[in-house]
């Protein structure tokens, strides 16, 4: 049976490849990409197609009628509800088919094909002042196609609704192959236009005699999304066939070109944050903020609002934003965003609403005018549904009832209901949402793991259903019904109602070739879950996994699909990194949900089948640069340079590794050996030697091989010292040697040194082994020839976890001592000062010296503030630009450089994103073009952007050597800059750069 399978597989992808131009897979890595979405749920395709154009649509269609498979359309796979999940071939329509074909300004409408993504159209119509309304919190990365398919709303609904009030005309493909067109209107004989004869006569004649149910049997609220929109199809209502298939989630017809409505935008807009003393008082006042019957929903003709009126009513409880700035004293808040012609008719408006608001018994409010100050907020919002995954102990939360709405002022009374019915089933969540359309988004603690959880999910599913229904709601408000609510329709509808849903479904596809098993006769919401296949107990694992209980399923699991990383651009004034291997490449497999997914499906063991040894999952992370911003900017925490070291780890255990892994993987090794001859090999690398070197080493023969010290810094250090013994007053510092520093830039080490002095601070070099008590190096002591001390960064970023652990243990060993008395562990280099803080506790979770030294680690613009607050930097008064590391982003913060900076004079932004080099990453043959790549994306555009004059700040060794690499414009350390102003300028360095 499972040959015959695989023969039909094979079948079909030949014949597909045969007949589309587009590409073409069965392969197990492309079709583990595809096996779940941001839902609960999980189905294996079988083949995978990123067509060209509508003419490929067609051919994939014919092809998968001739062999009986079913085909599942799918944009950015953030479906939340399972619909963009199926078993047989997936249509990626994020590939090729995203062209926006036109745009016409004085109509306000646009073209554009399904895999459009959102904020590329909405870029497109801002330079005319218009946008598309609808706008999702993944407008980053969601396509037009999956919006229409959903149809999405987004937290502007209350001003420009849904999806569906944004459609004007849609042009599918049938599974039989039919070309449809619809739009709004009819034709001669009465029957919607666009359609073939089978389907227009079809269509009039089932809503001709359904014509009481259709008037009758649906709920009357903004939000209603649930079930096909078969109401659209009345008289009355303009027999709106384009609204009618909005929101059919790929079951009646692939979606090939769509003609849409855009709106004018204010020119200002301002936020305005509302306090309440909890989420029920904020939901009883949502509705009241605005200024029209909340279940009308804006104007279907799309006529043009003047503003006047609130944008937005976001509601957000404490448990999401507690501690955020610009919040008003309470424990749930409301974002009203206010637009005008001006700041400052927005900003009048703003504190208008918010007087009036005040009469009802807000706790405070808080008008945002701030462009930098919205935008922090808002993102607090837009990341939710991931933070909201999990709980503020750790336990993790999922969707299933992620959307459920009811008319807009029975929000409160509801959500006191949804609070009781949450305890009677022993679950927790918070809600948040869309308050102004009565919209509820929550991540609720259900246990998908085990027998008893998963009945507990079902029943309570059911009787939430019960309860959504009784207050006059829908089951869906904005994410479909999916496989996730599909089953409950029936108590929503009725029936009768449901049972023309498929009667409908029936007319369109009659062959059940399109995404089955959604919305119409649907799989039981228990079934397909993502988690089944899972292993039942932790696998033995080399990292501590601190925040998942040890388990690295458990860390896997983090992803839930919501997919941030796949942003292909970076957001004006963000300093966001993740995910700089997606933004070179644009595929899949290299976004962190990419390489998420395929560890998830390494787990199962089902298409991944080689576990640990898996080729698919070696080369979806061999582009992982390792620069841990996923860590950070990913809002459930995902930390894939972890997860990447954990598998090569296993993955080349007791096998050959690659030449990089031992030349650069034991970099400190080799470099500890060669500085007594630096001047010799400096001179080999100079000369056609050098290529030779380069090849055995596996280092990429576009790079120059780094220039050794011909001094360390240590040997400086010990040299000085012996010269001329330090005071004795002063706080003391230890002052980390890291590789980088000691045998490739010394000089940002005697940099340091001269600024900590001249700060206050007595830096002392930690010896290279223990010494007794605890006593701190003596002036007198000579310098030891042991290997230095080393933090493990290139053994853990090549997987090599076993010398990992025994240099950071030895490490432990000296400085636990000598950390006893509070001092801080200064490091200059943020890459291993990040391994300090964050590796070496997880891969030495036994030890309790761990985190003691974790937390003594300190950025040199940290120790500065932290201890010696009073002094003043020299002022330089000129502009800056360059990179803040991403590791210092991701793991250690920037707010005491970027405070530093400032009392120094230096003005402007370092750029986010990752320079690309990232350690070993950018020298490894085979990288270089991704890394040049990724330099691109923000560090080099914000270098050669930056006016003469500018000093060119990066902190991290590779992001220096990639900026020498790739530009005229040297780059130095803060701590250079500032020793040059106090009288110490390194020689042969400048100033300012340019």
């Amino acid at each position: 049976m499972a040959e015959r399978t695989e023969t039909e597989k094979r079948d079909l992808t030949k014949d597909l490849a045969a007949a589309v131009r587009g590409e073409v897979s069965s392969a197990a890595a492309d079709r583990a990409l595809m096996t779940m979405d941001a839902s609960n749920y999980r189905r294996v395709p079988r083949a995978v197609v990123a067509p060209r154009d509508a003419e490929d649509v067609a051919a994939a269609l014919r092809v998968c009628r001739e062999h009986g498979v079913p085909v599942v359309p799918r944009g950015a796979g953030t479906s939340i509800a399972g619909q963009a999940t199926g078993v047989g071939v997936v249509l990626d329509f994020t590939r090729h088919m995203r062209r926006i074909v036109s745009l016409d300004p004085a109509a306000r409408t646009a073209v554009v094909e399904p895999g459009v993504i959102l904020d590329d159209l909405r870029a497109a119509a801002g330079a005319h002042g218009l946008t598309f309304g609808p706008d999702p919190s993944t407008h980053s990365r969601c396509t037009l196609g999956g919006m229409i398919g959903n149809n999405s709303c987004g937290s502007h609904s209350v001003a420009w609704g849904t999806t569906a009030d944004s459609v004007r005309e849609l042009e599918l493909l049938t599974y039989g192959g039919e070309r449809v067109r619809a739009g709004r209107g009819t034709g001669p004989t009465g029957a919607p236009a666009g359609l073939p004869p089978r389907l227009r006569d079809g269509v009039q004649a089932l809503v001709g005699a359904e014509l009481a149910l259709l008037r009758t049997g649906y709920p009357d609220l903004p939000r209603r999304i649930s079930g096909y929109a078969l109401d659209a199809l009345l008289p009355e209502k303009g027999t709106d066939l384009a609204r009618a298939l909005t929101g059919s989630e790929g079951t009646l017809g692939v979606l090939t070109e769509a003609t849409v409505r855009l709106v004018r935008t204010p020119a200002a807009r301002v936020l305005a944050v509302l306090g309440y003393p909890d989420e029920s008082a904020a939901a009883e006042a949502a509705h009241t903020l605005l200024p029209r019957s909340a279940s009308s929903g804006p104007e279907p003709s799309g006529g043009e609002t003047q503003w006047s009126g609130p944008m937005t009513v976001e509601g957000m409880a404490a448990d999401l934003v507690g501690g955020a700035a610009g919040l008003p004293e309470g424990g749930a808040w409301l974002f009203v965003e206010m637009g005008g012609a001006s700041p400052a008719e927005a900003a009048a408006r703003a504190e208008a609403l918010c007087r009036a608001a005040a009469a009802d018994g807000t706790t405070g409010h808080a008008v945002v005018t701030d462009p930098a100050g919205q935008r922090a907020l808002w993102r607090i919002r837009e990341d939710a549904s991931g933070t909201a995954t999990r709980m503020p102990d750790g336990s993790e939360a999922w969707p299933g009832w992620e959307d459920c709405a009811v008319p807009p002022a029975r929000l409160g009374p509801y959500l006191r209901d949804f609070r009781a019915l949450l305890a009677q089933h022993g679950l927790r969540g918070t809600p948040y949402g869309h308050f102004g359309d009565g919209c509820i988004h929550i991540r609720i603690d259900f246990d998908l793991l085990t027998p008893p959880g998963i009945r507990r999910f079902r029943d309570f599913s059911h009787d939430l259903a019960d309860l959504v229904v009784s207050h006059g709601g829908s089951l869906s408000g904005e994410h479909g019904d999916g496989q996730a609510r599909a089953e409950l329709l029936p108590k929503m509808y009725g029936p009768e109602l449901v049972g023309l849903f498929g009667r409908f479904k029936d007319l369109w596809d009659p062959a059940a070739g399109l995404n089955p098993g959604m919305l119409v006769r649907p799989g039981r919401l228990d079934d397909n879950l993502r988690f089944a296949p899972l292993p039942g107990r932790p696998v033995p694992v080399e990292f501590g996994y601190p925040h998942d209980n040890g388990d690295f399923s458990a860390a896997v699991r983090r992803c839930v699909g919501v997919a941030k990383c796949r942003n292909e651009k970076t957001a004006a004034g963000s300093a966001d990194v993740m995910c700089p291997s997606f933004r070179a490449t644009g595929e899949e497999q290299h976004s962190t949900r990419g390489r998420a997914r395929l560890l998830h499906e390494m787990l199962a063991g089902e298409v991944i089948t080689d576990g640990w040894r898996s080729p698919e999952v070696h080369d979806a992370l061999d582009l992982c640069l390792s620069c841990k911003g996923c860590r950070s900017d990913c809002p459930v925490g995902v930390d894939m340079a972890t997860y990447k070291a954990e598998f090569l780890h296993h993955h080349y255990a007791g096998r050959l590794r690659p030449a990089a892994h031992y030349s650069m993987g034991r970099l400190p090794q080799w470099l500890h050996a060669a500085a007594p001859a630096a001047p010799l090999a400096n001179a080999l690398a100079r000369t056609p030697l050098a290529a030779v070197a380069k090849r055995l080493a596996g280092v990429a023969p576009e790079r120059p091989l780094p220039v050794l010290a011909s001094e360390t810094f240590t040997r400086w250090w010990w040299r000085r010292r012996r010269a001329a013994p330090p005071r004795a007053d002063g706080r003391t510092v230890l002052l980390w040697p890291d590789t980088f520093t000691n045998h490739l830039s010394p000089q940002v080490g005697r940099a340091a040194v001269r600024v900590l002095e001249a700060a206050g601070l007595r830096p002392l070099l930690p010896p290279t082994a223990p010494l007794p008590g605890g006593a701190l190096p003596q002036p007198a002591l000579p310098r030891l020839r042991r290997p230095p001390l080393c933090c493990g960064l290139t053994y853990v970023s090549t997987g090599q976890l076993d010398r990992a652990r025994a240099v950071m243990r030895r490490t432990l060993d000296v400085l636990t001592p000598l950390l006893a008395a509070g001092r801080p562990l200064v490091v200059l280099e943020p890459s291993c000062a990040a391994a300090l803080r964050t590796d070496l506790p997880e891969l030495l979770a036994d030890d309790p010296r761990a985190p003691r030294l974790a937390a003594a680690v300190r950025t040199f613009a940290q120790t500065l503030e932290d201890f010696a607050p009073d002094w003043r930097p020299p002022r330089l008064d000129r502009p800056v630009a360059g990179q803040t590391h991403c590791h210092q982003h991701a793991v250690l913060g920037d707010a005491a450089d970027r405070r530093l900076r400032e009392r120094a004079g230096l003005t402007g932004q370092l750029s986010g994103g990752c320079c690309g080099l990232a350690g070993n990453f950018g020298f490894e043959r085979g990288h270089y073009e991704v890394s040049v790549a990724c330099a691109e994306d923000q560090l080099l555009p914000a270098v050669r952007q930056s006016a003469p004059g500018t000093e060119i700040l990066a902190d991290g060794f590779s992001c220096r050597t990639q900026l020498d690499h790739l530009t005229d414009r040297p780059a130095r350390h803060l701590a250079e800059v500032l020793a040059e102003a106090l009288g110490e300028a390194e020689p042969g360095r400048r100033g300012a750069s340019g």
